[in-house]
């Protein structure tokens, strides 16, 4: 692949983008387009933040990529009812034709983000067009999954990145300088806008561009392998074929790439600290929140370093023991995997220290906000475990090469708002 994001021998096909009629909210019958809007479902931090949506609006979004009921079936029989509800009382509409959607993020502090929302052919890691960088957990994959064929709808966009600075980065600068079909501002300090792009030969242009062009999964891995499941499900041709995109040209607008955090419940960190002594040095750290964090940035920088927190100061995990690496991290991967942090936490820590199974909501959460993972360690008595991000073309590279790194490892935005705009498959 050249620097410009194209392979070096031009795939058979590419990124396959396509205009459908999103659904939106009819700004008359909500609150407010701000207050239907969600996180995705997994940054929302349950129950605190759901709570605080759901009371936002009665029409927040969150009712139905998180809906509550006591059961997995009665949760998505109840989604899927709420949005045959919304559609049936006009609260969301389709737009009259089909188009692709310019998008923008803005913030105060500089991030400026625009991409382009479609539905993209849903292709097999093996074709190479987009790329998965993370594991996934299969309980996730079945629930979204489950939703999904309730609802018959793409609820929310996932992120995907790729390196263009082609035709279709200059549609977006183009369309940008319309009157918007949307404006909002949430909660975060984000101002979002939409556009929607239907002119033909507009859709040509953007099209054939991304037609050489290979993406990275940026957010959404659980919901990509969902749209392979149900692609997989339905025969072809079908709607499952394809799945609700936002695409970011990061040759002109770079994201952010932040830790995802680990909250291990019941486990006190003073047995966190008893299992690592000897295996880890371990340094007490009696400073705020900001400042341990640059400690914790400084100590990656020299090699693979962890800040637990939990009992009200903070404790920076570094210096592994080399043994203990070379005895837990498998060594059949690339050696960048190896050193991953992530790497370490999963194979070393959780698995042979802690033996935490990874993939138990029970025993530990994944948490994106690093001060609200220090909050509910200490207000629940368990052990939030703060990572240090890893660069973006560190996980590119091993993306090229076909390494997945742990589940959970990254976390790149900003995010799409979920709420703008859906898919429903027969509309």
């Amino acid at each position: 692949m050249d620097t410009a994001g194209h392979w070096e021998a031009t795939p058979r096909r590419g990124l396959e983008l396509t205009p459908f009629r999103g659904l939106r909210y009819d700004p008359d019958r909500v609150g407010s387009l701000a207050s239907v809007t969600s996180p995705p479902y997994d940054v929302v931090v349950r129950p605190d933040g759901l709570h605080h949506l759901q009371s936002a609006d009665p029409y927040n979004i969150v009712r139905l990529i998180l809906p509550q009921a006591g059961t997995p079936s009665a949760r998505t029989e109840q989604a899927a009812d709420t949005l045959r509800r919304w559609l049936d009382e006009g609260i969301l509409a389709a737009d009259p034709e089909p188009g692709l959607y310019v998008y923008e993020q803005r913030h105060g502090d500089g991030m400026l983000q625009r991409g382009i929302i479609g539905t993209l052919r849903v292709t097999e890691p093996a074709e190479g067009v987009v790329l998965p960088h993370e594991d996934v957990m299969p309980p996730v994959v079945a629930d979204r999954a489950a939703l999904m064929r309730a609802t018959r709808a793409n609820l929310e966009p996932l992120l995907l990145t790729y390196r263009g600075d082609g035709t279709a980065a200059e549609v977006v600068e183009r369309t940008v300088d319309r009157p918007p079909l949307l404006a909002t501002t949430t909660e975060d300090g984000y101002r979002h806008r939409l556009w929607s792009v239907t002119d033909p030969e507009e859709l040509t242009r953007i099209q054939t561009d991304l037609a050489g062009r290979q993406a990275l999964i940026a957010d959404g891995h659980h919901r990509w392998a969902t749209y392979r499941r149900l692609r997989l499900e339905h025969p072809s041709p079908s709607p499952w074929d394809y799945g609700l995109v936002l695409l970011v040209d990061t040759a002109r607008y770079p994201l952010r790439v932040r830790a995802i955090h680990r909250l291990l419940h019941g486990l006190p960190v003073a047995d966190a600290l008893a299992a690592v002594d000897g295996l880890f040095r371990v340094r007490h750290l009696d400073k705020p929140l900001a400042q341990a964090l640059e400690t914790l940035a400084d100590a990656a920088c020299a090699g693979n370093a962890f800040l637990l927190a939990g009992d009200g100061v903070f404790h920076l995990l570094d210096r592994p023991d080399p043994d203990l690496l070379a005895r837990t991290v498998p060594a059949d991967r690339p050696a960048a995997w190896r050193a991953l942090d992530a790497t370490v936490l999963h194979a070393t820590l959780l698995d042979h220290v802690w033996h935490i199974p990874e993939d138990s909501p029970a025993h530990i959460a994944y948490i994106h906000d690093t001060a609200a993972t220090v909050e509910k360690a200490e207000r629940d008595g368990g052990t939030a475990v703060l990572l240090h991000p890893v660069r973006e073309e560190v996980v590119r590279e091993l993306a090229r090469q076909g390494v997945t790194m742990p589940r959970k490892s990254t976390s790149f935005g900003p995010k799409p708002a979920s709420g703008l705009v859906l898919r429903a498959l027969e509309i």
